[in-house]
C-alpha cells in the first residue's frame, strides 16, 4: 500500500544510483574470485545511498532478499552496481541492486547478481521511522517491479515471523492465480 503523505512522489530516476569498482587482490578469496561478504557491502552501500536519496533522510537496512552468486568475478574485473528504488511503503523503501562485470576492457560483460535490499528511513534527531515519498513508476520494468513488491514484502514478513502466511494476502492471491 503506498503512503498516504503529502509529498507528491519521485521518478525511480531521481535517486537511482551507481556504482563502479574495479576488483583488487584484497577483495578476492585465495581462489581469485571476488569474496561474497565484499560484493554484499558494495551492494548494501550503493541501495543505501540510493534509498536516501529517495527518502531525503538517513536510512538503515531492515533486510536483505536472497542473494546468488550465479557469475565468478575475478581479481582484475570491474563492476557496476546499479540500484534504483522498486516501491515506497510507509517508511520503508524496497531497492533493487544488479551487479554486472567485465575485464578492464569492457569485454566479456556479464550480469552476476541481484538483490532487493529493504531500508526504513529514519527521523535524524530521535532516530524514529518517519514516512517516507511515494514512488512513481514510468517504464514498463519499474512498473512491473513496483506491482511485484507488495509480495515480496509480504514474503520477507513472512520469513521474519512477522506476518502469519493465513494473513499474506498478495501472496496467497498469486498462488490461487497460479492453481
Amino acid at each position: 500500500m503506498q503512503n498516504s503523505n503529502s509529498h507528491p512522489g519521485k521518478r525511480v530516476t531521481a535517486s537511482g544510483t551507481t556504482m563502479t569498482e574495479m576488483i583488487m587482490p584484497n577483495d578476492a578469496n585465495p581462489m581469485g574470485n571476488l569474496m561474497g561478504g565484499n560484493l554484499l557491502r558494495w551492494m548494501d552501500i550503493v541501495s543505501g545511498i540510493c534509498a536516501g536519496k529517495h527518502c531525503e533522510r538517513h536510512v538503515v537496512t531492515a533486510s536483505v532478499d536472497q542473494v546468488s552468486f550465479t557469475k565468478p568475478i575475478k581479481i582484475g574485473d570491474v563492476i557496476t552496481l546499479e540500484a534504483s528504488v522498486t516501491r515506497a511503503f510507509r517508511t520503508s523503501v524496497e531497492v533493487f541492486v544488479e551487479v554486472y562485470a567485465t575485464d578492464i576492457k569492457g569485454h566479456n560483460p556479464r550480469r552476476s547478481n541481484s538483490a532487493y535490499y529493504t531500508f526504513v528511513a529514519l527521523d535524524q534527531e530521535n532516530g524514529t521511522p518517519v514516512p517516507v515519498p511515494p514512488i512513481i513508476p514510468v517504464t514498463e520494468i519499474e512498473q512491473q517491479r513496483y506491482d511485484a513488491a507488495p509480495r515480496r514484502r509480504e514474503m520477507r514478513l513472512i520469513l521474519a515471523g512477522r506476518l502469519k502466511p493465513e494473513n499474506a494476502t498478495e501472496v496467497r492471491a498469486l498462488f490461487e492465480a497460479i492453481l
